[in-house]
């Protein structure tokens, strides 16, 4: 099995600017979900859906389905609730705007780091061993299928890192 770590971005309302920034600098493309097209998607609401459709990825990893629900703002339907570039040298970024109803700071909890695989009882047999630590894992969202992956889950380990794990969706 193959895995690959990337660096995900928390954002409060910037993270599109920031993706955009990123592939001016580093090439590549840019991909966006945003919460209203998430929202739409799994029939939540589409009250809030742009008046433009981004591209919507063939494997996207948003950070959490419940997260539509919290970006009840109509303003924040714009907002990025998966974001990525991709570049072709091997770069890649992704990012996302925490919705207002869930807490955030400018420089605190910025980060996420996302391992993404082919195989579920490899990402299953990861995900055990880092939500199962028993000097302090919190699970954020359970390891579960999701409408975007075949498994996603999202844990904060022990020194306050927060992991998403997913499983690459087949195309």
């Amino acid at each position: 099995m193959s895995l690959t770590t990337t660096t995900h971005l928390n954002f409060r309302g910037d993270a599109r600017a920031a993706l955009d920034f990123y592939q001016s600098v580093f090439g590549g493309r840019t991909t966006v979900v945003t919460y209203a097209d998430a929202a739409a998607a799994s029939g939540l609401t589409d009250a809030t859906n742009p008046t433009d459709t981004p591209d919507t990825p063939d494997t996207a990893n948003p950070t959490d389905t419940a997260d539509a629900a919290h970006a009840t703002d109509p303003a924040e339907g714009r907002w990025v609730m998966w974001g990525e570039v991709v570049a072709e040298d091997g770069f890649r970024v992704m990012a996302y705007d925490v919705p207002s109803g869930m807490p955030w700071e400018r420089g605190h909890n910025s980060f996420f780091v996302s391992v993404r695989g082919d195989d579920t009882e490899e990402i299953a047999a990861r995900w055990d061993r880092l939500a199962a630590d028993a000097a302090g894992s919190t699970v954020l969202h359970p390891l579960a299928p999701a409408p975007w992956a075949a498994l996603y889950g999202m844990v904060r380990d022990r020194f306050g890192v927060v992991w998403v794990l997913d499983v690459v969706s087949p195309r």
